[in-house]
């Protein structure tokens, strides 16, 4: 990689982009709402059940100007853009987020909150891990806490995770979709003696959609 190259993508005006589509959001709280996705490459925690690993190396990914990522996203008729990775915020987001923002697009973050927050956001999911430890401060901004759970443990641990998130922040419970049929079940019990508590549902897998 050449220096300027490199420096670009300090700066945030480029970001190693894997891909982006048109599609609709699977999980969380605006499950079944249309957006537009960027999935930044480069990823840190390693979580052994990911379904994007192939995002986990970012020097496979093309560093690309943030300011094409734009002039694609304004070909579709779309108000919101969700910046998902991998782990997005490995990558100063300034850039693309106010140039999104100024353009009045709503813009949603998906991270583990493994690395300081950078950018402008209208809509946070914090989805922790196991595998590295948050940054606390991360949880002050979260609009929705979702929790991975693979087993019984995790329920427990994600108890502990929404410790410091603010009073305003959505808690999810989704199963890890190779044990969904297992540990569903558990959510469920979970869920109906812990009301504050919502499930979310990978919906975009049972509709064979990005």
């Amino acid at each position: 990689m050449d220096k300027s190259t490199k420096l670009a993508l300090e700066n945030g005006d480029m970001l190693p982009l894997m891909e982006a589509f048109y599609s609709i959001q699977g999980e969380g709280f605006f499950a079944g709402t249309a957006a537009y996705f960027l999935r930044i490459g480069g990823c840190d925690v390693g979580c052994h059940w990911c379904d994007v690993k192939e995002s986990w190396d970012s020097t496979l990914h093309p560093p690309t100007l943030v300011t094409d990522i734009f002039e694609d996203i304004k070909k579709y008729n779309v108000d919101t853009v969700v910046i998902t990775g991998g782990e997005p915020l490995m990558w100063n987001l300034d850039n693309l987020t106010n140039l999104l923002k100024v353009n009045n697009y709503k813009t949603h973050l998906e991270t583990s909150g493994t690395h300081p927050l950078s950018g402008s956001f209208d809509w946070i999911c914090f989805s922790p891990k196991k595998m590295q430890s948050p940054i606390n401060d991360i949880k002050l901004f979260a609009s929705e806490l979702k929790v991975i759970v693979s087993n019984k443990h995790d329920l427990i641990w994600a108890k502990e995770q929404c410790i410091g998130v603010n009073n305003k922040c959505k808690l999810y419970l989704q199963p890890e979709w190779s044990k969904k049929d297992i540990v569903l079940p558990m959510i469920i019990e979970f869920v109906q003696e812990n009301k504050q508590w919502c499930i979310s549902l990978q919906s975009h897998k049972y509709m064979n959609i990005p």
